[in-house]
Order: C-alpha cells, then sequence, then structure tokens
C-alpha cells in the first residue's frame, strides 16, 4: 500500500529489535478489563453526518462532568471557562508563525508569552518563569535536573504527597540521566519528616502543595534546612488557583515552582493538554529549561518582544542542551494567560475564595455521614477521606446514579491496601449546593 509501505518480514524485523514476539505484546501492560473484546462492525464509508451520529452517540455512553455533579479532581481541576476565551484565543494577532524566531512577524505570539511568564511569576512568587512547559510532570522533571546542574549533584528527594504521575516521570527521566530520585511512600495522613532526611548528597528535594491528598503546608522551614545543607527547594503545584488565596512558594523560600495550568486555560478533557509552569530565582535563570521571551524596542524606539533566551543546543547538539523541550504549549499557555487577564487580580483572589468555600461546605456536609471520616489536615479545594469500604467500588456505585463521586486513591496506588478506602474529593466554584447535597445524600446511601 501507497501509505503503509512496511511488509510482514519488516514488522518481524522490527519486533525482533524490540524483543517482542507480536504487537500485542506491545500492550502487554494494558489491564485486560480495559481491552476490547468486542469485534467492532466500522464501515467502511460513511458520510460526515453520519459520522457525527455515531461519535455522538458513543459519547453519550460516558458520564460527562459538563451534566452531572462531578467531584473528580487530583491533578485535573474544572472551573468555569469564560465565553470571550475562545474568541479572543483565535483572534488573527495570535495566529503567526509556529515557531517566533522572526519577531518582526511574531508580535502577538510573544507579547503573549510575555506576559504569561509575568502572571506565572506573579502568582508563584518568582522572579523569572518561562514560556512553558508540556505540563506538570515534564516540568517536575526538568526542575529536577535543573536542581542537579545548579547544586552538582545526582540525588533528588520526593515527599510522598507529590503527585504520582509527577513523581513517575521524574523518576522515569532522571533514571536516564544517571541522576537517583527517593521517592517516599504516598503520605495521606501529612506526617512525613523531610528535614530529617536531608544530607550532604542531595540537590534538592520535591514538595507539593497542596498535596496530592489535599494538604496545606507552608515550607518555610524547609527551604531554610535545604539552603543549609546546599540543596535547593522545588515546590509542584497542581492547582495554581489556590495562589490566588495561598502563601506563594516564593514567599516560603522556594528555588523552582513548577505546576499545571491546566484548571485555568482548558477544560478537563480526560487529563489533557495540559500547559506546564516553570518559575525560579533569576540567578538560575541560565540553567533554566525552556525559552523566555523578553521586552525590547526597535530602532524607532517603539514597544517590542524577542526571544531573549533560547538555547541553540536543543535543536542542534542535544547531548548539550539543559532540556530536550524545545518548544512550550503555546495555544495552551495563551488561554491561561487570557483567563488570568480576564479574571485579574481581585477576580483572581474571590476565585480562590468561592473555591474554598465550596469544598469547606462539602467536608462539613460529609462529616456527618456513618462511614465517612475526613483526614487530618487543612485543605484548599480538595480533601481526602477515608470510607468504611473501598473507594473504587463506591465511586463505580455513584456513577450508575449519575454523580462522580471523586477519584479513588487506590486508582494512583494499586500496591498500597492500606489506601484502597481512601477516597479524593474536590470542589471548585462548578458545584452548586444541591450538587453537594446530592452528593452527601447518595454517599449515605450507599455507605449504608
Amino acid at each position: 500500500m501507497r501509505y503503509l509501505p512496511l511488509n510482514d518480514a519488516n514488522r518481524a524485523d522490527m519486533l525482533a529489535a524490540i524483543g517482542v514476539k507480536s504487537v500485542d505484546d506491545l500492550f502487554a501492560d494494558i489491564p485486560a478489563p480495559a481491552k476490547a473484546k468486542a469485534v467492532f462492525d466500522l464501515s467502511n464509508s460513511m458520510s460526515e453526518i453520519e459520522v457525527e451520529r455515531v461519535l455522538s452517540n458513543l459519547a453519550a455512553k460516558n458520564l460527562n462532568a459538563s451534566t452531572a455533579p462531578s467531584f473528580l479532581g487530583a491533578g485535573n481541576y474544572r472551573h468555569h471557562t469564560p465565553a470571550s476565551l475562545d474568541y479572543i484565543i483565535q483572534r488573527g494577532e495570535f495566529l503567526t508563525a509556529y515557531t517566533p524566531y522572526q519577531p518582526e512577524i511574531s508580535q502577538g505570539t510573544l507579547q503573549a508569552i510575555y506576559e504569561f511568564q509575568t502572571q506565572v511569576a506573579l502568582i508563584t512568587g518568582m522572579e523569572v518563569a518561562n514560556a512553558s512547559m508540556y505540563d506538570g510532570a515534564t516540568a517536575c522533571a526538568e526542575a529536577a535536573a535543573m536542581a542537579c546542574r545548579v547544586v552538582k549533584r545526582a540525588k533528588a528527594l520526593m515527599s510522598g504527597n507529590v503527585h504520582p504521575h509527577y513523581r513517575d516521570v521524574t523518576a522515569t527521566a532522571m533514571r536516564f540521566m544517571d541522576i537517583q530520585v527517593e521517592c517516599l511512600a504516598p503520605d495521606p495522613m501529612g506526617i512525613e519528616d523531610l528535614v530529617g532526611r536531608i544530607g550532604s548528597d542531595l540537590s534538592c528535594v520535591i514538595v507539593q502543595t497542596p498535596g496530592f491528598f489535599g494538604h496545606l503546608n507552608d515550607y518555610t522551614a524547609l527551604a531554610a534546612a535545604c539552603h543549609a545543607a546546599g540543596a535547593l527547594l522545588v515546590v509542584c503545584v497542581t492547582e495554581p488557583v489556590s495562589l490566588g488565596l495561598l502563601k506563594s512558594p516564593g514567599a516560603m523560600g522556594a528555588d523552582i515552582v513548577v505546576g499545571e495550568g491546566q484548571s485555568i486555560a482548558t477544560p478537563t478533557c480526560f487529563g489533557g493538554p495540559g500547559v506546564g509552569l516553570f518559575a525560579t530565582r533569576e540567578k538560575f535563570i541560565r540553567q533554566m529549561p525552556g525559552r523566555v521571551a523578553g521586552e525590547t524596542v526597535d530602532e524607532n524606539g517603539r514597544r517590542g518582544w524577542v526571544l531573549t533566551l533560547s538555547t541553540r543546543e536543543q535543536h542542534i547538539r542535544r547531548e548539550k542542551a539543559t532540556s530536550n523541550i524545545c518548544t512550550n504549549s503555546g495555544l495552551i499557555a495563551l488561554a491561561f494567560s487570557v483567563h488570568m487577564t480576564l479574571l485579574g487580580e481581585a477576580g483572581f483572589r474571590r476565585l480562590a475564595e468561592l473555591n474554598h468555600a465550596h469544598a469547606a461546605l462539602l467536608a462539613d456536609k460529609l462529616e456527618q455521614i456513618k462511614g465517612v471520616k475526613i483526614l487530618p489536615g487543612t485543605f484548599f479545594n480538595e480533601f481526602a477521606v477515608q470510607l468504611s469500604k473501598p473507594a473504587a467500588g463506591v465511586v463505580e456505585t455513584l456513577a450508575q446514579r449519575k454523580i462522580l463521586g471523586g477519584v479513588p486513591a487506590s486508582r494512583f496506588y494499586p500496591t498500597y491496601p492500606e489506601l484502597e478506602n481512601v477516597l479524593l474529593l474536590t470542589a471548585t466554584e462548578m458545584n452548586s449546593e444541591g450538587d453537594i447535597n446530592a452528593l452527601a445524600v447518595a454517599l449515605k446511601e450507599v455507605l449504608s
């Protein structure tokens, strides 16, 4: 075939080189229940309207977060998207070249990046920010690598409260850079001791606030302990809305702040797309991955923007690069910046206040239910509860009642039986009091 030039011999050679016997072996990591057993009856040709009908019917089988009460979170958060957002990000001023190497034709893109960097630096309390990474997990991995370059040590310590996706991506990336990552066990009670684990061999300590289980932490003392040992403090933020209300990581003494901007930029689209936030101290800017847009003036003194830092090694000498992420999530970063601009400082703070108020109302309702124990610690808009039954089964039963009742911790930690009954619940401004009451009533019945 013209577009499928491989023959059976080519495929056999590739499978032999990989070390597997068949194509099916490449999908061995997919759980058996997740594999489709039915034979799909697909037509060879369909009209556009027929395709739309088929896909709409398939989509209708999902329980949609926009049409059912949803308390999902765990690193992917649902917030209101202003109607003006899509219109603004599609304006022609932003639809310039993919990569803004030629500033004279990329001013819209460059100014948007510059504004994005400014906003990220402001909310994280840091001095400089880059033009974005792929997502929060890759930003975390890049932070670990950067800390090792700065400190010239090859070991990182990761808190058990860091999102497991960030942990896994970082550990995988660092393994190929000969950097050791010590990942602590999940900490639903928020009692781990990080200061006592800091040694002279550490390049950095990686933490998260709000933590994976919802805990809020002030890492000022930890930052001081890191600096005393010559290490850096990396703080992850998976819910940037929290920065409208909480003490910024920069004010705590963080050296690098990374995070995921999805909750401000995009809906919850099955985990993506995202935009990685990355900010640091100005003295480390030469070791910061990615690119930086800066402000300048043209020959007539008019304000303009250019790429101030863009490491060429990323494109032509990858082995010498600070990072092999040589682009940024431009469209999602633009959406983040536009939404932040529409909110403004007062709106951003008000949004954070609403989130916490709704989560507090949810906690008040749930703690009255027999079989529900809210785990200790302060929280922002997400918290963990201990149920009297396995959380995964409870969530499935709630879904049958058209309620998306949170995320079981066991989904991320299947090898920790002590987390089988732990459920993560999130409430944002999108959850009405009626939604919260519906969950409380249904949960009480499921646990009885």
